[in-house]
């Protein structure tokens, strides 16, 4: 399958948190342009402090792997095919980048 030009789902519940368009596949990360949707506001904090907590998560992992948590109980990550079991999403202004599975990321 062919990344490049496919639009992949952020939702929060029923509600478009966005839209990604992939331009660029770097395995094992995806990332393209962020398009915000409706339900973007009430979670773009969450992703603005998880990215200013991963530049330093060798400083203190407990407290990056709590906010992630957080965004992982909010959002959800859909591939053009359907949901994913699990991804690793950043986002920052209007780029996205994650990489994902169709099963957990082992422990």
């Amino acid at each position: 399958m062919g990344f490049d030009g496919t639009v992949w789902h952020i939702r929060s519940g029923d509600e478009s948190v966005g839209e990604i368009a992939i331009d660029e596949a770097d395995f094992p990360w995806l990332s393209g342009h962020f398009t915000p949707g409706p339900a973007y506001a009430s979670v773009c904090d969450l992703f603005a402090r998880e990215l200013a907590l991963v530049q330093r998560v060798d400083e203190d992992v407990e407290e990056w792997e709590a906010a992630y948590d957080e965004i992982r109980r909010r959002v959800s990550l859909s591939s053009p095919e359907g949901p994913v079991a699990e991804f690793l999403l950043h986002i920052e202004g209007d780029r996205a980048w994650f990489r994902w599975s169709d099963e957990p990321f082992e422990e």
